[in-house]
């Protein structure tokens, strides 16, 4: 069977045969004259079928890039976590200290300089000894050596193990094949490019390839800038990685270094004073901590994965999903993110005031993810356990803000959403006012029951099920906060019932629409089912406009960004820039800004959900000290529980839950450190949303909401009575005067529940 082609090599032809030994002096002559072609081959009965005629070998060699590591940044371009098969970032030799070319130089080929790619005098010792029955000796010169090792480090790179082969368990052929690869390639490449090249590509202990790695990881430094003991100390270690290994046998990496050391003064590199002092002076490693992959990413890690499962989805990047993985291990990928470094770190801090890893024994789920709004960036995306946690904390695989699957079906590593109560609820009061209504139209939260027979009204489905909080003793969870003699069962302006968290409010309006429009309102804003992005929310039972529908946190605070924007809705977006080894730049998915939702709604909302956060609103414990709307949640139970806000820069989602159990509650659960009968919206996750947002939001547009116009807020002023029956005064005390706040007692949203 013909030998399969590599893709960095012409191997159109087999090594074919060749004489196991050839004639000392023959081949010595032919290698001082440059070219290794023997005029005759003998026959051997030692030697195997596959040998074939010198003449025949291949000596093309196409040098690519190697296996480098891809890096993936934060916007600020600070890294967040590295990938890698062989961990290498390739650097011009330029880039290369000194010291390091010529101690390696030095160590491994002295006469480098001065033959064509073999050193006739080592190879004649290691034929002769051979020839002896002395067993094989060591010639390789440095070119020698790169060519051995972009052919196992290509291997390596490509699954095909089976075909490397090290040291002693190369024949005779695979041995002549590098003699000729390596004259090709000094006729081909310069010294420099070589040199280059072999820096790059060798090992030097600890999974580090290349010098610019190893400078990083055994001395925190680039490979520019590494000094005469250091150089040295590397350069010895590629003879023998293993024994020479700093870190796990420093003994044999000192002496070795001292070596280097001695032929670098032997050969002039160094004068006898640069030889004593770095003789003298002791090893001072700083070793870097080894990372690879989100498990070790500096900040960010469930972010880090679903940047990396965005990549590895996208056929953009590869025919399947194993090539695109292979790029990102392989490729030397930088991907720039959106991720604000700083806004991801205040983020993370918050949990260590409410369910910290250190401290959770009911597994109290917590996340924070932030959008900007009229750009779709992903500004951060925190929660409260880890990918690799110290043994006994809880772990978790499951990023608690995102999506479970894509719109093709393939993972993103999320929990696929949780049930996000009366966060919900501005998006039936937006198609309120879509549909022709107005802020300040009255409805009445005086109903408490609207029957299983009632007919709701449907254009693009059917909407069942019922609402009843007529009793309290049957459905203590789905009633409105109340207050002295009812107070919240009455007539209400559509205001007062969002801003309130009115739960009979959003039935009184949403029976006065066609709950299609309703559930288009919500897709307008990006809304669809966590554990199906190709879904629209669910709206066949009444129950979903309460909040019994799960939906990922990232898709909510998305969804208020909309609104924040003045109606424009974006994609969420991670990734700012891709760039390969090349320098080439990858296509990256684009927000697709688009306005979705009319610029007088958003205002409309936005004006009433900054009335959430103001004294009577059911968000008026947890006020920012900028302009702010903002909507809290929470469900039957208290299983789930939501503060969803934004000011004009900042849109977030802050979500406080039961993530492995979700129907379990987070009431009496051990948070903040103590254990409280009841959780609403406003408790912790309000609480954690106020204190992050109020760090972070004036970094960004902190400015006042736009206004809506007078004619979607107030419904037209009666007609005045005729001057002869009626007078001003009259008139005056004669209209309905309007429903006004309990400033008594503030409602809160622990009323506000989904009926399953």
């Amino acid at each position: 069977m013909a030998a399969k082609k590599h893709p960095i090599f012409d191997t159109a032809t087999t090594l074919g045969k060749l004489v196991l030994f050839l004639g000392v002096s023959a081949i010595c002559g032919v290698l001082v004259a440059g070219l290794m072609v023997p005029a005759a081959a003998l026959a051997s009965t030692t030697t195997t079928s596959s040998i074939t005629l010198f003449d025949e070998l291949p000596d093309e060699m196409k040098v690519g890039t190697p296996a480098q590591s891809s890096k993936i940044l934060a916007s600020d371009g600070s890294l967040l976590a590295t990938f890698y098969d062989q961990n290498r970032t390739e650097v011009a030799l330029k880039d290369i200290s000194p010291f390091m070319k010529d101690a390696i130089v030095a160590v491994e080929d002295a006469r480098y300089y001065d033959h064509g790619g073999i050193d006739t005098r080592g190879l004649m010792r290691a034929v002769t000894a051979m020839a002896q029955g002395g067993g094989r000796q060591g010639a390789s010169t440095i070119t020698q050596q790169f060519v051995n090792n972009v052919i196992i480090q290509t291997y390596a790179a490509d699954g095909d193990y089976d075909k490397i082969k090290l040291g002693s368990d190369k024949g005779v052929g695979e041995k002549v094949r590098e003699i000729k690869l390596a004259i090709a390639i000094e006729k081909k490449y310069s010294k420099d490019e070589i040199l280059q090249g072999y820096l790059n590509w060798v090992l030097y202990a600890n999974g580090n390839f290349g010098i610019e790695s190893a400078a990083y990881n055994y001395f925190g430094i680039h490979a520019k800038d590494l000094n005469l003991p250091q150089a040295a100390l590397l350069a010895g270690v590629v003879n023998s990685p293993q024994i020479y290994d700093p870190i796990a046998n420093p003994e044999n990496s000192l002496t070795r270094r001292n070596l280097v050391l001695d032929h670098m003064l032997d050969q002039g590199m160094i004068d006898a004073k640069q030889h004593k002092e770095a003789v003298a002076s002791k090893v001072a490693l700083k070793v870097q901590p080894t990372r690879n992959g989100c498990t070790t990413a500096v900040r960010a890690e469930y972010f880090c994965e679903y940047v990396s499962n965005l990549f590895v989805n996208d056929a953009k990047y590869g025919k399947t999903p194993e090539d695109r993985l292979k790029v990102l291990l392989q490729g030397g990928l930088t991907i720039k993110t959106t991720l604000d470094a700083k806004m991801q770190d205040a983020a993370q801090a918050q949990f260590a005031n409410f369910a910290p890893i250190e401290n959770n024994p009911d597994h109290v789920g917590q996340a924070i993810v932030s959008v900007q709004p009229g750009t779709g960036k992903i500004l951060a995306m925190a929660q409260n356990s880890k990918l690799a946690p110290k043994e006994g904390q809880w772990k978790t695989d499951y990023n608690f803000a995102v999506d479970r699957l894509d719109a093709n079906g393939a993972s993103l590593g999320g929990s696929g959403g949780f049930d996000v109560g009366s966060t919900i609820k501005p998006f039936t009061f937006a198609e309120w006012l879509n549909s022709g209504h107005r802020v300040d139209d009255r409805v009445d939260a005086s109903v408490r029951r609207y029957p299983q027979s009632r007919p709701w009204t449907n254009s693009c489905g059917t909407t069942t099920g019922y609402y009843d909080s007529s009793d309290p003793q049957v459905a203590p969870d789905l009633q409105n906060a109340d207050g002295p003699d009812g107070i919240y069962y009455r007539t209400f302006t559509a205001r007062q019932g969002l801003s309130l968290s009115l739960n009979t409010a959003t039935m009184a309006t949403a029976a006065q629409l066609d709950i299609c429009n309703i559930q288009k309102m919500m897709t307008a804003t990006g809304i669809h089912m966590g554990s199906d992005v190709t879904k629209p929310y669910n709206v066949s039972s009444i129950s979903a406009l309460l909040g019994s529908g799960e939906v990922a946190p990232l898709t909510m605070a998305n969804a208020f960004a909309t609104f924040a924007s003045g109606g424009r809705y974006c994609t969420p977006i991670a990734l700012e820039s891709i760039t390969n080894a090349k320098g080439e730049k990858l296509p990256v998915p684009s927000a697709n800004c688009k306005q979705t939702v009319k610029p007088e709604v958003a205002a409309g909302v936005n004006m009433v959900l900054q009335q959430v956060l103001q004294p009577g609103g059911s968000g008026y414990a947890i006020p920012l000290q900028y302009p702010a709307g903002a909507k809290t949640g929470t469900t039957n139970d208290s299983q789930q529980t939501w503060t969803t806000g934004y000011t004009r820069g900042v849109a977030t989602s802050s979500w406080v839950g039961m993530p492995e159990n979700k129907n379990d509650s987070t009431n009496n659960k051990l948070i903040a450190g103590q254990y409280l009968p009841y959780v609403d919206g406003s408790t912790y996750a309000g609480k954690a949303w106020q204190g992050y947002m109020n760090q972070v939001a004036g970094n960004y547009d902190v400015g006042a909401f736009d206004p809506p116009p007078a004619s979607i807020v107030s419904p037209p002023a009666p007609p005045p009575a005729p001057a002869e029956t009626k007078s001003a005064d009259d008139n005056k005390d004669s209209q309905e005067k309007p429903a006004t706040e309990n400033k008594d007692k503030p409602a809160t949203d622990n009323k506000d529940k989904k009926k399953d």
